[in-house]
């Protein structure tokens, strides 16, 4: 018999956090997620997505054995920015039991009918500014960080329960031997020309990190805002998540665009720390695990870009190319192996050909499913 029980923080939070952890036991793709980092995300007096949204948590029993988690999430700025009425599934996983899939989805439908919501889209882990999609494509690699991955079945157990697929993003490889030096002269040509319009790129300021976090939260918002699936980020949100970044950016790595003292676009890449992460037993730190991550960090020879963006009035003008050089040249200075540019809209045009255009291929998909309300 499956049974499915709703958990309040912080009752049973330890078991809702450590259930993939024996689910993916014997997966040497997975990586598990830093438990405190995790507990911290689901606390309501600490993370600001409780500020304005909320969401409910779910585990489902066989046998009195924990098989399955989800959680149902009602994301206020979201209904808000769109204004339709939809919420979200996320920290969804389960064994291979459609039985209990279906029980999940069925205590998160039930939930957003309480909430009055007409539509259900995921997995988002609260929203697409967390980790996000499901993963359909490309088993065979560790997920980069701030990235997901999941069981291969997932994809059926939400075809057949009846989600459909409401659109797909792409994780792109980038070699830096495989990158066009064509591409590498454009972008310096592009830089030249931009300059005598006023416009430079740079390395970030970490010793104005917190003034520059600022600056890149208004830019973020306003050059995400038409992509499908996007909710605005509020201040608080965004300082908490460049805050928890800070300890493994490279200045060379992360770079701004400014008119005239002006940000107008930023990319940062980040050291891939699940290199790390992926040997941290459980996600615990503690005792030990803290001084792997610092005294292993050097040893990490991949990176992910995390985030590209510049605001409209200043797209198509080689900034977006001048980031992929400058972070490609100097991740061969770093003798990074590879880069991952990651979660790109398949109806992104523009960044799907510049990847292209710098011999990017295509190694992930993930997907994000919808079904309305019944």
């Amino acid at each position: 018999m499956i049974t499915i029980e709703k958990i309040i923080f912080p009752h049973k939070i330890t078991e809702f956090i450590d259930f993939p952890h024996d689910l993916y036991k014997n997966d040497p793709m997975y990586v598990p997620e830093i438990f405190l980092g995790q507990k911290d995300l689901l606390n309501p007096k600490k993370h600001p997505f409780f500020e304005h949204s909320k969401l409910d948590m779910f585990l489902a029993y066989k046998d009195k054995k924990i098989v399955g988690r989800i959680a149902a999430i009602r994301n206020n700025n979201h209904i808000k920015f769109t204004g339709i009425q939809e919420g979200f599934f996320g920290f969804f996983e389960c064994i291979e039991d459609f039985e209990v899939a279906k029980k999940l989805f069925d205590a998160a439908m039930d939930w957003m009918k309480q909430e009055k919501l007409t539509g259900i889209v995921g997995p988002t882990n609260f929203s697409t500014n967390e980790p996000f999609g499901m993963l359909i494509d490309g088993f065979d690699m560790p997920a980069m960080m701030s990235t997901t991955y999941n069981k291969q079945y997932y994809d059926a157990f939400c075809k057949q329960y009846g989600f459909v697929k409401k659109v797909d993003f792409y994780a792109y490889m980038i070699r830096p031997e495989s990158v066009s030096e064509k591409a590498v002269k454009l972008s310096d040509a592009f830089e030249s020309r931009l300059k005598t319009k006023g416009i430079t790129i740079r390395p970030i300021s970490m010793k104005n990190y917190e003034k520059e976090s600022e600056n890149a939260s208004s830019v973020y918002n306003a050059a995400w805002d038409k992509n499908l699936g996007f909710v605005p980020m509020t201040h608080n949100e965004f300082m908490h998540l460049t805050k928890e970044m800070k300890m493994i950016v490279d200045p060379n790595l992360c770079l701004v665009a400014e008119h005239e003292g002006k940000m107008v676009g930023f990319a940062f890449a980040l050291p891939n720390i699940n290199q790390l992460l992926i040997k941290i037993k459980r996600g615990r730190l503690l005792p030990f695990g803290i001084f792997r991550l610092l005294f292993q960090r050097k040893k990490i020879n991949t990176l992910r870009v995390v985030v590209l963006g510049v605001i409209e009035g200043y797209r198509k003008l080689g900034i977006e190319a001048i980031f992929y050089s400058k972070i490609i040249t100097n991740a061969k200075a770093r003798n990074m192996q590879y880069a991952e540019a990651s979660l790109i809209l398949e109806t992104n045009e523009m960044m799907n050909q510049g990847l292209k255009n710098i011999n990017a291929e295509v190694y992930k998909t993930s997907r994000l499913y919808e079904m309305a309300v019944k």
